[in-house]
């Protein structure tokens, strides 16, 4: 039988390892702007309906027919204005940035994959299209890797070393990257603070977690402010800060262009931005370094790890 995920609800325990950030770190921070608008379910693409996923009216028009062309609007200004003012904010303050790719979308905005090639920042690849894969059939899910990966060659000028799917994986997902090859790890994880290994059909597979929590996604949910936001980061922030006197772990912010890029919700990426780099002993970094660093200073263990 093919290599299935299984449930690990013991991890790190209360002895997780040190990570030995670069110059002693106490805490490494990872922004990630999702770059999806232009690869989301569409009538256009074939889908039926208007894609309302983290827009102002996520749930208005959820399960009717047709084209929905307030939402559409709602996404083409995440990749016309949200994705320039992101990249302005990070640049101008020399910051790194993680952008979670879906392959369809650059491919559609040729400056903005342009921007990105031109720039220091890391793409990890956010899928084909920001479809759900657990949806996907396994052949289906195997062509949409191998589709995204030559198409984000060509745009942003190199393979993905990274995946992260729409909010979770199929159980086939971490199989399917091994099998297709040149992947340095994965995000589809929710459940840690820290790197860790997976043996996955005999070959080792670093997991870099990602979260929902420290995301603008929750303007979506309900919230309304910036400082509400900026201070739900902050205080993450503080409390990994302060652990991190002993023991360092990571935080993952993840930022989407039509949520954060509007300009009443950039103020607080502004402040958490600047407030961060107020800190001493951070590393504010790309996702491929925290998945090089770890497999240099934590080099995959052996087999037997949930195989």
């Amino acid at each position: 039988m093919s290599w299935q995920p299984t449930r690990d609800l013991v991890g790190y325990g209360a002895n997780p390892p040190d990570p030995k950030w670069p110059d002693g770190a106490r805490i490494a921070v990872n922004f990630v702007v999702n770059y999806e608008e232009g690869s989301e379910p569409s009538v256009q693409d074939g889908e039926g309906y208007t894609e309302t996923g983290l827009t102002e009216s996520s749930t208005s028009s959820q399960g009717l027919k047709g084209r929905d062309l307030a939402a559409e609007g709602m996404f083409e200004f995440g990749v016309r204005v949200g994705f320039w003012r992101i990249m302005r904010a990070f640049q101008e303050r020399g910051l790194p940035l993680t952008v979670f790719g879906c392959a369809l979308a650059l491919e559609r905005n040729k400056p903005a994959a342009e921007a990105i090639r031109q720039s220091d920042f890391d793409v990890c690849c956010h899928g084909w299209r920001w479809v759900r894969h657990f949806q996907l059939s396994e052949a289906e899910e195997r062509e949409h890797i191998a589709k995204a990966v030559t198409s984000l060659k060509q745009t942003v000028g190199e393979a993905p070393a990274g995946w992260y799917c729409r909010y979770g994986p199929s159980v086939n997902t971490r199989r399917l990257l091994l099998e297709h090859g040149g992947f340095t790890y994965d995000s589809d994880y929710y459940g840690d603070e820290l790197p860790f290994w997976q043996t996955v059909e005999g070959k080792p597979h670093l997991v870099v977690p990602y979260s929902l929590t420290n995301n603008d996604g929750k303007y979506a949910a309900g919230m309304t402010t910036s400082e509400q936001w900026f201070t739900l980061c902050r205080d993450a922030f503080d409390v990994l800060y302060k652990e991190g006197a002993t023991m360092p772990k990571m935080m993952s912010v993840g930022l989407h262009q039509r949520l954060i890029g509007h300009p009443g919700r950039t103020a607080g990426l502004w402040r958490l931005l600047d407030y961060i780099q107020q800190q001493k002993g951070v590393w504010v970094t790309r996702r491929i370094d925290i998945a090089n660093h770890w497999k240099t200073t934590h080099p995959y263990p052996g087999k037997g790890l949930n195989e």
